[in-house]
């Protein structure tokens, strides 16, 4: 990408104008080396992914920024932070998902880590995408739960996403994301996956425990705009599951 500053509502709802749905790739920086990490960054992009999510329920190297810069030089799509706390956040991407986990009653990951972080991301010139998080029940209690401290939406109340969400639009706010977690033994249901899309038009991104194609399919024709894979082939090496995805959610 060039250093032309990204309008990230803009850039999704274009995906979805000439895709009709979008496929974003998870990198955790402490799941390899820069240079590896880079690589599969470069062979997402051919395989039809649309940008790639650099983040972590918690970082345990200092390897962010070099990250970054290697998957940035070798990668043509937008390269987003998607930070597990206000400390993930590094100058040279083309955005970041300003995330509010609304679905806690946590102050510290509803406003108090924004607040903090807010000022240097207006330093950085990062552009930002507000996002109300949601993390999902999925069968088991995932890093990003516990971390958070956080009690989950449960699976089977699809109504209560769906009032989050209305009011994450009354807020303001730019973007959905429902997520099970890394790793999860469950996805996102389709029925939750349809409540949301039936009660806001904000883009709907769904990612976590989505490992087979029939998962994919099942979300992706309940509404989700875009879906994000990253554990599934951080455990299998199947890159080829990256452009099963993409045919799915590239409807266009």
């Amino acid at each position: 990408m060039s250093d032309k500053k990204i309008d990230m509502e803009r850039y999704l709802k274009g995906i979805l104008a000439q895709k009709g749905g979008g496929l974003f790739i998870l990198i955790d920086p402490d799941r390899g080396s820069p240079l590896e990490l880079a690589k599969l960054a470069a062979l997402s992009a051919e395989l039809g992914a649309d940008a790639i999510l650099i983040g972590s329920s918690i970082l345990l190297n200092d390897d962010l920024s070099e990250t970054v810069r290697s998957i940035k030089s070798t990668t043509g799509i937008p390269v987003f932070l998607f930070p597990g706390n206000g400390q993930q956040i590094t100058p040279g991407v083309d955005g970041i998902l300003f995330l509010s986990l609304i679905s806690g009653r946590n102050p510290r990951w509803l406003i108090e880590e924004q607040v903090e972080a807010a000022p240097r991301i207006k330093a950085m010139g990062i552009p930002v995408l507000p996002t109300g998080y949601m993390i999902i029940e999925s069968g088991r209690v995932t890093a990003v739960e516990f971390m958070s401290g956080t009690v989950p939406i449960p699976r089977d109340k699809p109504d209560i996403a769906a009032a989050h969400a209305i009011a994450a639009g009354m807020l303001g706010m730019k973007a959905l994301f429902l997520e099970a977690g890394s790793g999860a033994e469950k996805s996102v249901p389709p029925e939750m996956v349809a409540a949301v899309k039936r009660a806001s038009d904000l883009p709907l991104i769904v990612g976590g425990g989505i490992r087979e194609i029939g998962q994919a399919e099942k979300i992706a024709s309940a509404g989700a705009d875009f879906i994000v894979i990253g554990n599934a082939i951080e455990k299998t090496g199947n890159t080829g599951f990256i452009s099963e995805i993409a045919s799915i959610i590239h409807r266009k």
